[in-house]
C-alpha cells in the first residue's frame, strides 16, 4: 500500500460525483486516504435532465456541477482527462493526452498511482451496427452532446423560420429519455413561439417530431397502462409515435425500417440501446459482457481484481442484473461510500451491495407526468399521474443536488433557480 491510501474514481456522473463527494467528507478530510476524480469534462450534470439542455429549456449554469469547485468544498482532488487504459500490474492509471479543440496538446499522457479504481464512467446509446448511425444522427449521453443537439435544433428552426417551411425531427428509442425529449422539443417552440411573434412579426415553424420504437410500446419499463397514457399525450400535443418500428438504416435525410418505409428528417436522434463506453476494452483486460460493462460481484468488486470496483450503468452483477438508471447508479455510491473505508483501512471485505427499488418517474415537460411506485396505492405504491408526478420528478433532481451541495447551498440553489425565472428567458435562445 501507499504511504497514504489513493483512491482513483473515473468518471464524475451521479454514481462518481456523489462517491467522490462522499468519500471526500469521511476520508479525505481527516487525510486518511487521497480521493481523485478523474472526468474529461469539467462539470456535472444530472443524466436524466440531459434532455432539457438539449431542448434549451435548461442552460442555467445553476444545473451545472463543476468539479473544481466541488473538489475544493469536499476534501477531494479533480484531474480534467479520460482514462485510455490500466496496468494492473503496477497498479496504474494511463490518462490519454489532454488536448484543445483544435488538437494542441495541454496536457501529455500522464500515469496516476492507485490502491484502489472504482470506474463509474456511465453508458451510451448502442447503436447495435445499424448502418448510417454513426455518420449521420446524434446523441445525447452527455452535455457536450446535449449542448451539440441544442445548437443544430437552434439553427434549423432558424432556416425553417426563414423558408416557412417545417421542421422534421425524428427520435429513434421509446424508452424515458426519447419520450422525455419528444416533448420537451414541443415545449420549447411553444415557449420560443412569444419571441418570435414580437421580434420578427410571425409565428415560428411548424414542428413534426417522430418517436420511433422498436418495440410493441413505449416506455417498456413501466406498466402497460403509463406506456399507453404517455403515448396518447404525446399524439395530443402533435407527436408521431410508430412502435413495432425497426430501423434498418440511417442517411443524410432520415431513416430507412425494416419494412421498407422511410422517415424523413432533418435532425436525427439516436436515444436506444445501453452500452457501456468502448474504453471498457482496454481496462487491464477486466471481463466484460457484449454491451462493454464491467462484470463485478455482489459487491461492486471486479470479478478479475479486487482493488477494482464497478458501478452504475458500466458495470454488470451476473448474478442480479439491474437495469441502468439513476436510482441503481446512486444506491451503488452510497453503498461504496459507506464500506469501501473499512475495506481499504482495515481490509473488511465490502458487502453486497442490495439494490431497493423505489420505482420509476417519468415527465413529458409541462404536459404530464407518470411515478410508478412499488406496492399497491399510489403514496405506498401503485400509479399516480399529472402535477403530482411531474413534482416527484422536479423533487428527485433537487435531492440530487442536495446530496452534493448539502442542505443549506442546495435550498440557496433553489431559491437562485426561482428568482432567475424573473429575469432570464425561460428557453435558450443564443
Amino acid at each position: 500500500m501507499l504511504s497514504r491510501p489513493e483512491i482513483l474514481i473515473v468518471g464524475g456522473g451521479v454514481a462518481g460525483l456523489s462517491l467522490a463527494t462522499r468519500l471526500g467528507k469521511s476520508m479525505g478530510k481527516p487525510g486518511k486516504a487521497r480521493i481523485t476524480l478523474i472526468d474529461k469534462s469539467f462539470s456535472h450534470v444530472w443524466k436524466p435532465m440531459l434532455h432539457c439542455f438539449a431542448s434549451g429549456t435548461l442552460s442555467n449554469e445553476n444545473d451545472k456541477v463543476n468539479f473544481i469547485t466541488q473538489a475544493s468544498g469536499h476534501h477531494f482532488e479533480f484531474w480534467p482527462g479520460e482514462v485510455a487504459s490500466i496496468d494492473r500490474e503496477n497498479r496504474e492509471v494511463i490518462l490519454s493526452p489532454l488536448l484543445e479543440a483544435d488538437g494542441t496538446v495541454v496536457l501529455e499522457s500522464r500515469r496516476m498511482k492507485y490502491d484502489t479504481v472504482v470506474i463509474a464512467i456511465g453508458s451510451c446509446a448502442n447503436d447495435f451496427g445499424t448502418p448510417g448511425v454513426k455518420e449521420y444522427c446524434m446523441s445525447i449521453d452527455n452535455l457536450v452532446e446535449a449542448n451539440a443537439f441544442n445548437e443544430k435544433f437552434r439553427m434549423e428552426l432558424l432556416r425553417a423560420f426563414a423558408n416557412t417551411s417545417e421542421l422534421d425531427i425524428a427520435i429513434v428509442g421509446g424508452g424515458a429519455t426519447g419520450v422525455q425529449l419528444a416533448a420537451e422539443l414541443h415545449k420549447a417552440l411553444e415557449i420560443v413561439g412569444p419571441y418570435n411573434l414580437h421580434a420578427f412579426g410571425k409565428a415560428p415553424p411548424k414542428l413534426h417530431v417522430t418517436l420511433l420504437q422498436s418495440g410493441p410500446r413505449i416506455l417498456p419499463a413501466f406498466p402497460e397502462s403509463v406506456s399507453a397514457a404517455a403515448q396518447k399525450e404525446l399524439e395530443h400535443i402533435g407527436v408521431t409515435v410508430q412502435t413495432n418500428a425497426r430501423v434498418a438504416g440511417a442517411d443524410a435525410h432520415g431513416f430507412i425500417l425494416k419494412d421498407g418505409s422511410y422517415v424523413p428528417a432533418k435532425l436525427r436522434v439516436w436515444a436506444a440501446g445501453v452500452k457501456a463506453p468502448e474504453v471498457t476494452t482496454a481496462y487491464g483486460g477486466l471481463t466484460i459482457n457484449r454491451t462493454g460493462q464491467i462484470l463485478v460481484n455482489p459487491n461492486l468488486s471486479s470479478i478479475d481484481d479486487e482493488r477494482i470496483f464497478a458501478l452504475g450503468d458500466c458495470s454488470f452483477i451476473q448474478d442480479d442484473p439491474l437495469p441502468a438508471t439513476a436510482q441503481v447508479a446512486g444506491q451503488q455510491a452510497k453503498h461504496l461510500a459507506r464500506y469501501l473505508p473499512a475495506w481499504i483501512e482495515h481490509g473488511r471485505k465490502v458487502p453486497g451491495c442490495v439494490f431497493h427499488n423505489k420505482g420509476a418517474i417519468v415527465a413529458l415537460g409541462k404536459y404530464n407526468g407518470w411515478a410508478a411506485l412499488p406496492g399497491g396505492t399510489v403514496w405506498g405504491g401503485g400509479i399516480s399521474h399529472g402535477f403530482s408526478a411531474r413534482l416527484a420528478h422536479l423533487m428527485l433532481y433537487r435531492q440530487h443536488q442536495m446530496e452534493l451541495f448539502g442542505y443549506y447551498r442546495g435550498l440557496m440553489s433553489c431559491y437562485s433557480d426561482w428568482v432567475e425565472t424573473f429575469v432570464r428567458p425561460s428557453v435558450r435562445l443564443d
